[in-house]
């Protein structure tokens, strides 16, 4: 255990199919042939845990112009977020109290759109960059082809970045902080683990689980969102083993909107 905290702060909403976020989230029947569907609100957050080795920040957001052509059009009109120019990084980290300078890590859960689009922040800094190896290679891979048809926008990462690339499935860079590589949603999606004093073991998922339906009930997401069902649901499983092992107080999923207004601001 470290000494160490975690506020839990807002980079916006998107909008989207629910079928994303929950797999078979609204199927016709022979009742009801034609079901009513509506899109989902997804919470987009950011963290920033303070630890004796210095200020980190989970994820980056979006990029504020995702909605003014930033997004490829394709993407945008499956995922939505009008409010991207709301919710610039060095603005949303000033509500906090920080500059963007105070951050000494990122640690980038994985590289999609809605996660790494304030990597632009970073640019040409010596601010180091936590990312899996597997989530490096693959993002420039799809960036640069589309061949597996999943969000990366190339130009979020395609940067002059101080890149920490971490080689293992589990790791403890620092003292109380633990990477686990997640695979499912992407092929180098990284929880994070921080385990304080108080509140205890906390484990950020992220993506690993969108939303807490997904993760209680082990139900999965769907369309392209999943890349390998099998790895998602061992990646679910291994996670609620080390919430076991750990007694951990909250385990933080990626998109969850009604989780994200519980929990918003200083995680107890």
């Amino acid at each position: 255990m470290v000494e160490a905290t975690i506020d839990l702060f807002s980079r916006g909403r998107m909008q989207l199919d629910p079928h994303f976020m929950k797999e078979g989230a609204v199927l016709a029947s022979m009742e009801n042939p034609n079901p009513t569907l509506e899109r989902l609100d997804a919470s987009i957050h950011n963290a920033i845990i303070e630890h004796p080795a210095g200020t980190f920040l989970w994820d980056t957001g979006s990029h504020p112009e995702a909605a003014n052509g930033y997004w490829p059009a394709a993407l945008y009109n499956l995922v939505e977020q009008d409010d991207a120019a709301d919710h610039e990084l060095d603005a949303d980290l000033a509500a906090l109290g920080y500059d963007v300078a105070d951050i000494d890590f990122v640690i980038q859960s994985h590289l999609h759109h809605d996660h790494a689009g304030g990597l632009t922040y970073f640019e040409g800094t010596d601010t180091p960059i936590f990312v899996h190896e597997r989530e490096l290679k693959y993002a420039y891979y799809n960036g640069a082809t589309g061949e597996d048809h999943n969000p990366y926008v190339i130009e979020d990462f395609h940067r002059d970045l101080n890149w920490r690339v971490i080689h293992r499935d589990r790791t403890m860079p620092f003292e109380g902080i633990e990477f686990v590589r997640c695979p499912g949603h992407t092929p180098g999606m990284m929880a994070t683990i921080v385990h304080c004093d108080d509140p205890g073991t906390v484990i950020i998922a992220g993506d690993a689980a969108h939303l807490e339906f997904n993760y209680e009930n082990e139900h999965p997401i769907g369309g392209a969102l999943i890349d390998d069902k099998r790895a998602w649901f061992e990646s679910v499983r291994e996670l609620k083993e080390l919430e076991r092992t750990y007694d951990a107080t909250h385990v933080i999923c990626g998109h969850d909107m009604d989780q994200f207004q519980r929990l918003e601001g200083r995680i107890t």
